[in-house]
C-alpha cells in the first residue's frame, strides 16, 4: 500500500426516496445494535453482549421451558408444517404428535436440544436453559447419542445417524482428538453462529463455566475473550464460511426475537465473526452498514487518490477514483453515483 494517511471504516450506503440516509440495521432491527457502533475486536464482543443479553425470559424456568414446545412451532417449522430437525433426516415429524415421550430408535420422537449442552453452564439455570437461540427440536435418539460432546469433525466410527446425516467419533480436526459430534454440512454454519452467539451473549459467565465443568473445556477458553478454544474457533469460523447465513436462519432469528426480544447478531451481520475474532478485528463496526451480504463495505482512503471497497467477507468488489460517493450497492454492483465531490 502506498504511503499516506489511511482512514478505514465501515460505511452504510442506503438510498431513500427522499434522498436522505436513515440509520437502520439489517432485517428490520432498526437501532437495536446502535450501542455497538464504532467498536472492534474484544470491545465489540462486549458491546454486543450488552445488547443481546437483555431478553424476555418468559416467566419462571418451568413455564419458559414448557413453552418451548409451542415456540418451536413458530421457530422451527418447515413449509409443510413438519418439525425442522437439524440432527436427523430420517422422517418428517409432526408437532405435538411426535413430541417427547419414549424412544427406541431414530425417528421415534423429537425433543428439546440444548445445542450448547446445558451441563456446561450448570444445568437448569436461567436464562441459558431456555434461550431459544441455542435450543432446537431434534430427534431424541440422535440427541441422546450426541450427549454432551463438543461439536467437531469425525469419520463417525462410533455412530452415524440414518444416511450418515450426523456422526459421532474421534475428532479429526487439528487441535483436539477426543470424541465429538458432527452435524451435517447443511447446518454447520447454523451451529457455528449459535456458538458465536452463546460465547458473546454470556461472555462474563464463560470463565466460571470453564472452571466448573471439565466437559466444556475442549470448546471454551478460560477467559471471556475470545471465549472459544483455538481449535474450536478455527473450525467454527470455517463452518461459518462454508455454510453461509440461510433464509431459514434469518426467519428463525426474527421469530425468536418476537418471542424473547433479543437477536443473534451473527445472523443479522454475515461475517461479523471476522470483526470480533478474525482477520478484520481491527476494523470498526457500524450497525447501519447493512443492505445485504454483498453490500457491507469497508472503505479505504489511500494516498493514490483511489478508494477500495470490500464486502464483509473480505472480497474486493469495486475500485473508484477519489471523490466518487457510492449511494447504494446490490450484490457487488454500484447502482447509482450521487456525486464526485467530497
Amino acid at each position: 500500500m502506498k504511503h499516506g494517511s489511511i482512514l478505514i471504516g465501515m460505511v452504510a450506503l442506503l438510498v431513500l426516496n427522499a434522498g436522505t440516509i436513515c440509520a437502520q440495521g439489517p432485517n428490520g432491527s432498526g437501532t437495536y445494535y446502535q450501542a455497538a457502533d464504532g467498536k472492534k475486536g474484544a470491545e465489540l464482543k462486549t458491546s454486543l453482549s450488552e445488547v443481546v443479553y437483555n431478553r424476555n425470559e418468559g416467566g419462571s424456568l418451568e413455564a419458559a421451558y414448557k413453552a418451548l414446545w409451542t415456540h418451536f412451532q413458530t421457530t422451527d417449522s418447515r413449509d409443510d408444517g413438519s418439525v425442522w430437525d437439524m440432527y436427523s433426516d430420517l422422517r418428517a415429524m409432526t408437532f405435538g404428535t411426535d413430541q417427547a415421550g419414549n424412544y427406541k430408535q431414530e425417528g421415534d420422537v423429537y425433543n428439546r436440544e440444548h445445542s450448547f449442552p446445558n451441563s456446561w453452564f450448570g444445568g437448569k439455570v436461567m436464562p441459558m436453559y431456555t434461550d431459544l437461540h441455542h435450543l432446537y427440536p431434534t430427534d431424541g435418539y440422535v440427541n441422546n447419542k450426541r450427549a454432551n460432546y463438543p461439536f467437531g469433525e469425525t469419520n463417525g466410527e462410533a455412530y452415524k445417524s440414518a444416511n450418515g446425516f450426523s456422526k459421532l467419533g474421534k475428532c479429526t480436526f487439528p487441535g483436539y482428538s477426543g470424541t465429538v459430534f458432527e452435524p451435517n454440512d447443511e447446518y454447520k454454519g447454523d451451529f457455528a453462529r449459535t456458538y458465536f452467539y452463546m460465547v458473546t451473549c454470556y461472555e462474563e459467565k464463560i470463565p466460571d463455566w470453564y472452571d466448573n465443568n471439565a466437559e466444556s473445556r475442549p470448546t471454551l477458553s478460560a477467559t471471556a475473550y475470545p471465549g472459544l478454544s483455538q481449535w474450536q474457533m478455527d473450525m467454527l469460523m470455517k463452518w461459518a464460511v462454508n455454510d453461509p447465513v440461510s433464509d431459514k436462519e434469518i426467519k428463525r432469528n426474527q421469530a425468536v426475537y418476537k418471542i424473547q426480544q433479543n437477536r443473534n447478531p451473527f445472523i443479522d451481520y454475515p461475517g461479523l465473526e471476522r470483526y470480533v475474532w478474525g482477520d478484520l478485528k481491527e476494523q470498526t463496526f457500524s450497525y447501519d452498514n447493512y443492505l445485504s451480504p454483498n453490500s457491507i463495505w469497508v472503505m479505504e482512503y489511500v494516498a493514490d487518490q483511489q478508494e477500495t471497497f470490500y464486502t464483509i467477507d473480505g472480497r474486493k468488489v469495486k475500485r473508484l477514483q477519489k471523490g466518487v460517493n457510492i449511494v447504494k450497492s446490490g450484490k457487488g454492483k454500484v447502482r447509482k453515483v450521487l456525486s464526485t465531490k467530497r
